[in-house]
Parts: structure tokens; sequence; C-alpha cells
């Protein structure tokens, strides 16, 4: 039977890809996509997801929006917006305006708030629910806080965030775990299973020329939408980090529930550090057991990339992408 998943998150080059896997792979049964701010607003990061929809015509998954900013504000000095990397809209680099003419999207935005979708779909649906988180954590905290019953109807919380190394926004922390910590921490303490492909993992990844130029290959519209995001994402990644080619984080989360045989996955403890002056937001992975803290999360570790390259171009392929508006 397909996983039946609620994607939580914040579109953004490669959340972009994370919902284009997710919808097409038969093994993930795409239940709903809530939004939250993080690579963008979280007004643009909700268009994003409608965009991304649109333009590969997924329908009837119902879109909301969430937190606006993490649980108790923002932190002095944390830039949490990835404008550097994702640019103004949050998915820069292609023109819209041929998908979409004048107007917005067709695919609507849900008039529900996140955290009743959440809601709604988690007490819905007759089997417990995988939660894939590729953004900060808040509308998954704010879910855990508000109704900690529901965690009865989680199955699992599969993210990306953190690292198992250093990080990427500052010398520790990874960029979505810096956006809300707090939430962070509750999430990874709130006794759902766990699941993190942080830096470590993701950074194995990456949309390298060849792959590109397979995506291409496809001569479809959506491959040409795939394409163009590709080379914006590639192009801040080598401004601001010198990568020869961007990895594309948040599918992963998607390709582990498909294939599990992909990474390789070690259990540890994690402690997400919420006051140090350098280390604010760094996810602390004990994976020598130093600590005799109990495991609470499956670490990502080693990536088959040419299988996770596989399944992105296999998905890019089946959807195909819908016909460009006049």
């Amino acid at each position: 039977m397909p996983v039946p998943v609620i994607l939580d998150c914040d579109p953004g080059h490669d959340d972009a890809f994370a919902i284009l896997l997710a919808a097409a792979h038969p093994s993930v049964d795409l239940l709903a996509i809530t939004t939250v701010a993080g690579n963008q607003s979280v007004e643009k990061t909700t268009l994003n997801a409608r965009r991304v929809c649109e333009a590969a015509g997924i329908r009837g998954v119902p879109i909301a929006a969430g937190a606006a900013g993490p649980l108790h504000g923002r932190s002095e000095g944390v830039q949490l917006l990835a404008e550097n990397i994702h640019g103004g809209s949050g998915l820069d680099g292609p023109d819209w305006r041929p998908t979409f003419g004048a107007g917005e999207p067709a695919v609507p935005q849900d008039p529900r708030d996140a955290l009743a979708l959440l809601v709604d779909t988690l007490t819905g649906h007759p089997a417990p629910v995988t939660l894939v988180p590729t953004g900060p954590l808040t509308n998954i905290a704010t879910l855990l806080l508000a109704y900690p019953r529901l965690t009865a109807r989680i199955e699992r919380i599969v993210l990306m965030g953190g690292s198992a190394e250093r990080g990427n926004t500052t010398p520790a922390a990874e960029f979505n775990i810096l956006c809300d910590p707090e939430a962070a921490d509750i999430v990874f303490g709130c006794g759902v299973p766990v699941t993190m492909f942080g830096l470590n993992a993701t950074h194995q990844v990456r949309a390298t020329p060849e792959v590109v130029a397979r995506l291409a290959a496809l001569g479809t519209p959506l491959s040409r939408l795939c394409v163009e995001l590709l080379t914006y994402f590639a192009s801040t990644y080598r401004e601001v980090y010198g990568f020869d080619a961007p990895p594309l984080h948040d599918p992963l989360t998607v390709a582990h529930l498909i294939d599990p045989s992909l990474v390789s996955l070690v259990r540890a403890a994690v402690r997400v550090e919420l006051t140090g002056t350098w280390t604010r937001g760094a996810t602390v992975v004990d994976l020598d057991g130093v600590t005799g803290l109990a495991p609470n999360a499956e670490i990502g570790m080693e990536v088959d990339a040419g299988g996770f390259w596989d399944l992105i171009v296999e998905a890019v392929r089946v959807l195909g992408g819908a016909p460009e508006r006049p």
C-alpha cells in the first residue's frame, strides 16, 4: 500500500522537487501540502506550492498556508529567509508567465490554515500518516503542542534539516533548524519516530550537468521548468557556497519512503542547541554514544545518489507537465 504523506514545506527549489516526487510515485499517497515561512515568506511559499502543482498537473491535493514565523518570534541576528539562494520569489529562474498567463495558478489555496488541514487529514485518514517536513518545523511543533493526542495518528516524521557535521547558515546550524530551534526541539522530543536527513546526507545528491542534461532530454514543459529551476539554483550555490553543483536536499525524504535502501541509517541521540552563543540551532548528533542518551532518531548517512536521481528523472517524465497557457 502507498505511504500516506503530508508534505510540510517552504518552496524553495528543492521543495518543488519533493512535491513532484511525492505526487508522481505510486508508493506515496500525497494527502496534503502545508506551507511555512522559510526559503521565502509564507505567502510566497504557498503561491510556489500552487505554482508547482499547476505546472505539473497535480490536482486534488489541498494546499494550506501555515506559520509566518517561528514559535517564539524572530531571534536577533538570524536571517529567516533564504533569498540569497532561492531569489525574491522563492522559485527564481523560470518565467512563470507562460504557465499562468496574467493570472494566478488555477490550483487553489485551501481556506483552512495549515494546522486545521493537518488535524483534519490526520483524523480523517483511516491509517496513521507520515509527516514529511522539509522546511522550518514550526507547523509540526504547533500541531504537537496543540493536539498531543494526535501523535497516535502520526506513523513517523521524516524531515530534512540539521546535520551530523557542519551547518550551512552558521558554522554549526543548518537553515531549517536555525529558523525555529524551539520547534525542532519539540519535534525531536515528541516520542514519534523521527528520521533526519541532514546536510551530511543531502550534500551527496548534487544536480550535476549530467543530471540536468537527463532532465532536458525529456523535452516536456515540466522538464524545461525543472532545468530552469536547477540552473538558477546552481548559480546561487556556486556564488554563495562555491559548489560546482547544487545539492537537492528536500526530495531525499520522499526518496527514502519510496526506496529505503537508497540511504543507510543509524540510530542516535539528537539534541537541538537552544542557547549557545555560536551554536544555536545546531543538531548535536551523538553518533558514538558518548553522551549516554537514548537514541531518539534515525540519521541518514550514505546515499545512493544514482538511485536518487533515477527517481527524480522518472517523476518528471511521468508527470510531463501541464500545457503552457497562450
